[in-house]
């Protein structure tokens, strides 16, 4: 799907606290928010922050962070619904299959795991259903298969 890639790892767990508190305080430097800060995040607010709702919660966290470093969310660029909520359901499949506690294995053997690759998506949606604005501004079905519960 696509080309193979190499994941950042963590080595230690206060590195993704630190990623998931900087991101809900919009205070992370723009180039610190990569695909390993997102998946990260992600895992530490569903394991670590039982305090939010990430489901009602994450489009508002990630469009405000975007805002707060310059970005824009718009239908070509910024916050993705649809990739987010697949990153999610994803993380969720994880973390109830994985034996790894703490943090930072945690998060390394997602970023090592199916779950964990750019192109996960991809295994539910059609590039162009992915790739549409319909699915960027909000959460659209996937086209090729379900998304795990």
């Amino acid at each position: 799907m696509t080309t193979e890639y190499e994941p950042r790892l963590f080595e230690r767990d206060d590195e993704i606290r630190k990623l998931g508190e900087g991101l809900l305080a919009c205070a992370l430097p723009r180039a610190a928010w990569t695909h390993e800060a997102h998946l990260g995040a992600c895992l530490w607010l569903l394991t670590e922050r039982p305090d939010i709702d990430v489901d009602a919660d994450i489009a508002t966290i990630i469009r405000t962070f975007n805002e707060s470093v310059g970005g824009v969310n718009d239908d070509r660029q910024g916050y993705h619904d649809s990739i987010t909520r697949a990153y999610v359901a994803g993380v969720r499949l994880f973390l109830s299959e994985t034996a790894e506690t703490e943090l930072a294995a945690r998060v390394n053997a997602l970023l090592r795991s199916d779950m964990g690759g750019r192109d996960w998506p991809l295994r539910f949606y059609s590039r162009d259903l992915l790739f549409s604005v319909p699915a960027r501004r909000g959460f659209v079905e996937p086209d090729l298969a379900p998304l795990p519960a």
